[in-house]
């Protein structure tokens, strides 16, 4: 899971080529009069939706919710450029299966831990805010599913609370519960350690729901990425160790192209890049702690 910082971000923004061989600009932003007519027609479509919801037709409003989507997909390229045309989810470009924008609160039925269902948070079904960008493989597993913790306030649209709500699915654009996650070098996501039960509760809901570990091609993934950044640690000290006694080019050369590697591999652009600074900060080594600075 990556932090993406969505409340600071607008389609108009320019955004930095990821891929640095690309020849032309990867995200061309978007004019200010278009993007603010995607925000009136937004406002008109919950306004319409209301108006259904207000008079019992419940079935009506989801239809209406289906017959825009492509409203919400408009805004795919852009938020796919945010993370560098990776998942939110996973981190990946492509072993998670095609990528959708999801309704991080589902549109129009809401799932808790034991099945039971709600109405759905149909009034964020056009808000940006609610939109994540999500592969194929966990956004099908994930569907409705929005638990919320056992006491906790249930957002409406006649009283909205939806920061008060006490959620198990952890959030892409919530930097708190991207820092909940770590990995093993088996490439599983596990609970950052020194997490409370109930944050270990949400982390090992997500992964579960997402596919997150169940997924065999992406944990492997991981678990490459693990292996790769551990025998540069090696071949990093081992050099570092050669260069201690005096200067010795060749060792030298050696921790300049690994120092280079590291740094590409942490890189926000790359892919599984959380899994290759997790496995440099948890060495406890402040030289190698530096390169992900």
């Amino acid at each position: 899971m990556i932090w993406i910082d969505l409340e600071n971000k607008l389609p108009t923004d320019n955004i930095p080529n990821w891929d640095p061989s690309a020849k032309t600009q990867q995200w061309v932003p978007w004019t200010q009069a278009r993007w603010e007519a995607w925000l009136i027609k937004s406002q008109q479509l919950v306004n319409d939706l209301a108006v259904l919801d207000a008079a019992g037709k419940r079935e009506e409003r989801n239809a209406l919710i289906d017959a825009n989507s492509a409203h919400w997909g408009a805004l795919k390229e852009w938020m796919l450029a945010l993370s560098a045309e990776k998942c939110w989810f996973s981190e990946v470009r492509e072993l998670y299966s095609h990528y959708e924008v999801e309704h991080f609160r589902p549109k129009k039925e809401a799932k808790a831990l034991d099945g039971n269902v709600r109405d759905g948070y149909w009034w964020l079904a056009f808000d940006y805010m609610n939109f994540r960008v999500c592969g194929n493989v966990g956004n099908r597993k994930k569907g409705g599913w929005f638990p919320l913790k056992d006491g906790s306030l249930h957002s409406s649209f006649a009283a909205p609370c939806e920061e008060s709500e006490t959620r198990y699915l952890l959030d892409p654009v919530d930097e708190d519960d991207v820092a909940l996650i770590a990995f093993d070098e088996e490439g599983k996501v596990i609970p950052m350690p020194g997490s409370s039960v109930w944050e270990q509760e949400r982390v090992n809901a997500t992964v579960k729901r997402l596919k997150l570990n169940e997924h065999v091609p992406l944990a492997e993934a991981r678990r490459k990425i693990w292996q790769q950044i551990d025998k540069l640690i090696n071949d990093f000290n081992k050099h570092k160790a050669r260069c201690s006694a005096g200067n010795n080019p060749a060792a030298k050369a050696k921790l300049t192209e690994v120092r280079a590697r590291i740094r590409e591999m942490t890189h926000p652009t790359a892919e599984l890049s959380a899994v290759a600074r997790w496995c440099l900060l948890v060495r406890h080594d402040e030289r190698l702690s530096r390169l992900v600075r």
